[in-house]
């Protein structure tokens, strides 16, 4: 999923001529068909530093996510509205899951994601709304590297779970809740303190590559990094307070296939982001915003002006 693009009455006319001809013909009559791409959901699985496991045991969360993509954008700048059917992309995102650290060395996490979506497009007679399950990642974790659990890497799968022919003739591939795809998962986590002082420092990368892909439709690869600061050293009474500061960059690649519309797919973006913890254990409260600073969007893509997230986990 990625920002979106599609003039309606071309797209119809494309997935007629793929019938027909197949995709040299597509391309001759329709030169300039514009897709798009919906969201870059990649940017919330990192820079969540109180998801890092810290000991043996099990926590369970739920996370919740939103982003409202209304502002087109081509390049690295804003573009007229006029440049694209689309008007909005509006996410909201619950992912309840659970990790559980078997040993100091060995643990293993799941996320369940449950999505709703409106699309809002000069093509459709008014916005589609829909609700459904989203694409399941399962991954392991590795943190064998030092008694403290202080570095990490994650590895894992992302399911074909979410659905991706919901109304299929009002909202793209693109624009499904699911991608369609297995996608293999790679990551790793570092955290560490400022010599003796409440000061903390965290890093975090993930790889999402797809592999088997469904429906002619092959999703980009995406890239997601995050690096900030906390402190820690705030409480009342049992109540432990970090506020933090954090940096994350993403990059997605074109799509690929029939279904999928290269010239208006990838990206890179910067975002920057405030946040605060709240620990009372066994629970943590985490928040945070999500702030583009720089944004490089092939052909013309819907972008959120901000991104939000919240989360609520119970360690066991």
């Amino acid at each position: 999923m990625t920002p979106h693009n599609q003039n309606r009455k071309m797209k119809k006319q494309k997935k007629q001529m793929i019938k027909i001809g197949g995709g040299l013909l597509a391309g001759v009559l329709l030169p300039g068909a514009a897709f798009g791409c919906a969201c870059g959901c990649g940017v919330f699985d990192v820079g969540t530093s109180s998801m890092f496991p810290l000991d043996e045991g099990g926590t369970a969360f739920v996370n919740y996510d939103y982003q409202n993509q209304k502002n087109n954008w081509s390049g690295t700048s804003a573009a007229s509205a006029a440049n694209n059917d689309d008007k909005k992309i509006e996410t909201s995102f619950i992912t309840p899951g659970l990790q559980y650290m078997f040993n100091r060395s060995w643990g293993a996490q799941i996320e369940i994601p449950v999505v709703n979506r409106t699309f809002d497009s000069a093509g459709n007679p008014g916005p589609v709304n829909w609700t459904g399950l989203g694409d399941i990642r399962l991954e392991g974790i590795y943190t064998g590297f030092s008694e403290d659990l202080s570095s990490g890497l994650i590895f894992g799968v992302k399911l074909p779970t979410g659905s991706y022919t919901h109304d299929s003739n009002e909202v793209d591939r693109d624009t499904q809740i699911g991608s369609g795809s297995t996608d293999i998962l790679l990551g790793g986590f570092h955290r560490d303190r400022f010599g003796a002082s409440h000061w903390n420092w965290f890093a975090q990368a993930q790889l999402d590559v797809p592999t088997l892909i469904q429906g002619d439709y092959r999703p980009g690869i995406e890239g997601d990094a995050a690096t900030g600061i906390y402190y820690d050293g705030w409480s009342i009474d049992r109540l432990k307070i970090s506020p933090l500061a954090q940096v994350i960059g993403s990059w997605r690649g074109q799509d690929n296939g029939a279904a999928a519309a290269p010239d208006d797919s990838g990206y890179q973006r910067i975002l920057l982001s405030p946040g605060i913890e709240f620990h009372l254990h066994p629970m943590k409260f985490y928040a945070d915003v999500e702030l583009p600073v720089y944004q490089n969007m092939k052909g013309n893509q819907l972008v959120a002006p901000a991104l939000f997230k919240l989360g609520l986990s119970y360690m066991f």
